[in-house]
């Protein structure tokens, strides 16, 4: 059901702007790495009233909501995914009274909040785990963690065979309080996040407040990390594969993630979730990190009672390639949307390199084959039934940032393997806001005021201003996608048919009279529809679609 509540013209068409009663389900929502943003004291590090002060910008982008990443008290040593206490801010990013003024400005602007909410681990400062090692073995305070024995010669070997997903062993050796070697500790990623023990219920009730205290506050809901995380086999016995997840970045562990009882928790939080909309009419949102070898497992977490959404990350994953996108985007309408949700499609995010250097951009430079790919890309992305995530800086078209230097770099994947492979400080750059040198807008510090990492000339093209200006720009091709994407009924929610094209060319139709088609080639083709589209990635004559474009028609089929 669809209330109309205003008008515009875009490229010649008007357009009803709608809201969507279930507004989740087509909801596109603005990737916000805190830290990055925007700064707002000149220390270098974004920070929430920088947040608040950018929110106009992303009202006049089109947004429906944002997702901060963690601002949590924490050491920092994995960006605030390990976190030390799970109800307030860090002071590097503000206190809760500008948390409150930032969903308070968010709100009269119609933009939703959503918060990042870390349930797999926690930081080894959290009270509990300084608590844990101070308690000794056999404890309660032990049993919230995973506390084992361990193996060979007096427990000098870690009780199992398990490797953290950034390299080396995923066991810690602890001192006890006596002062001689003891336990192990569980950590899937670092040794500064210690695995939360979910069957132990003293954690359950935990996030239970955690939850209530931002929702209480007002908030709209919850991105979760790890989502297939939580619980592990519960005789934490060897793999046949210990190194799978190091190897391949990825929670693929079998005995450490996507364990059958963590559904049993999402019934719990949709259930809290569904307490607070019963009480006022506003709809709560959970939306999973959920990373499974197929659609069909991934379907699973968002059966009606469970996560509203969960990242569908097969489509950032595909290679550039009509037959490996039409694959992707079936499949999901197939598995996902037939449990009654809707696909959550994603591009980029704070943990991938981004589209233009993905699809094959060179280092520098702002222009080539990556940006045109990368430009299509958003164009389908956008015209898929379901909702949508954007990651900062995508709407400028920004490239990865591959050569920062070795002592810059606060990766902790490169702290624990000393590899740069798929490290991730290159996407999460402080963005440019305006003028040609850094720190391009980004520090309201004095002369000489330096960003956390250092942002390359090259930004200078792909700052907030120039893009604003330059109606060719990525940002104007999100804006006009994002506007269509909220006016036009065969858009957003919905579903699909594949239309007949050339093998390089995915094409296909939405709704009454809307035809999107990618050129995966290099090559022109002819175009799927007749006459000047509604919106291309790049120049599109009437009756062609060059290579490497998107394109939207409106118009009888």
């Amino acid at each position: 059901m669809h209330n109309v509540s205003s008008h515009r013209q875009v490229n010649g068409v008007t357009l009803q702007r709608i809201d969507t009663r279930h507004w989740w389900r087509d909801a596109v929502i603005y990737q916000v790495y805190v830290r990055s943003f925007l700064d707002s004291t000149g220390d270098g590090v974004g920070d929430l009233a920088g947040v608040r002060a950018g929110l106009p910008y992303l009202r006049k982008l089109g947004v429906d909501g944002i997702w901060l990443s963690p601002f949590y008290p924490s050491p920092q040593h994995d960006h605030g995914y390990d976190v030390a206490d799970y109800c307030d801010v860090d002071p590097l990013f503000g206190d809760l009274a500008e948390f409150d003024l930032l969903v308070a400005a968010a709100r009269r602007l119609g933009v939703k909040v959503l918060l990042d909410v870390v349930p797999n681990h926690c930081s080894s400062e959290h009270p509990w785990f300084r608590e844990a090692l101070a308690a000794g073995p056999g404890s309660p305070a032990r049993a919230r963690f995973h506390f084992a024995d361990g193996r060979g010669p007096g427990g000098c070997e870690p009780p199992n065979n398990w490797h953290a997903m950034f390299g080396g062993p995923a066991w810690s050796r602890v001192t006890e309080p006596d002062g001689r070697p003891g336990q192990w500790y569980l950590h899937m990623f670092t040794p500064e996040q210690p695995d939360w023990n979910w069957r132990t219920p003293e954690v359950a009730a935990e996030f239970d407040r955690v939850l209530r205290f931002w929702l209480d506050r007002g908030v709209d809901g919850f991105r979760i990390d790890v989502a297939a995380g939580l619980f592990k086999h519960p005789d934490l016995p060897d793999s046949p594969d210990p190194e799978a997840d190091a190897r391949t970045r990825d929670s693929v562990n079998p005995l450490a993630w996507n364990r059958p009882e963590v559904h049993d928790v999402w019934r719990h939080w949709r259930a809290v979730c569904e307490e607070y909309t019963a009480r006022d009419g506003r709809e709560r949102l959970l939306v999973g990190e959920v990373s499974v070898p197929t659609a069909r497992e991934h379907a699973r977490y968002v059966r009606p009672d469970e996560l509203h959404q969960a990242f569908f990350f097969d489509l950032l994953s595909a290679p550039w390639s009509a037959d490996a996108f039409r694959k992707v985007v079936s499949e999901a309408m197939q598995d996902i949307a037939g449990t009654g949700s809707t696909v959550t499609w994603v591009l980029n995010n704070h943990d991938q390199v981004r589209t233009v250097t993905r699809y094959g951009e060179p280092a520098a430079g702002g222009s080539g084959l990556g940006t045109s790919r990368a430009r299509a890309a958003a164009l389908l992305m956008l015209a898929l039934p379901g909702a949508a995530y954007i990651y900062q800086g995508e709407e400028l078209g920004l490239p990865e940032v591959v050569d920062l230097p070795d002592d810059v770099l606060t990766d902790p994947i490169f702290r624990r393997t000393g590899s740069r492979a798929r490290i991730r400080d290159g996407c999460r750059v402080p963005l440019p806001w305006s003028g040609q040198a850094s720190p391009f807008g980004f520090t309201s510090g004095a002369e000489g005021a330096k960003p956390w990492l250092p942002q390359p000339d090259y930004f200078a093209e792909h700052a907030t201003d120039r893009a604003l200006a330059d109606t060719r720009s990525f940002w104007h091709l999100y804006r006009d996608g994002l506007q269509l994407r909220s006016a036009l009924p065969q858009l957003g929610e919905g579903t699909l048919r594949w239309l007949d094209s050339p093998p390089d060319v995915l094409a296909f139709a939405r709704g009454d009279g809307l035809v999107c088609a990618v050129n995966f080639g290099t090559a022109p083709t002819p175009a799927p529809a007749p006459g000047t589209p509604l919106l291309s990635s790049d120049p599109c004559p009437a009756g062609v679609l060059p290579g490497s474009t998107a394109a939207w028609w409106l118009g009888d089929l």
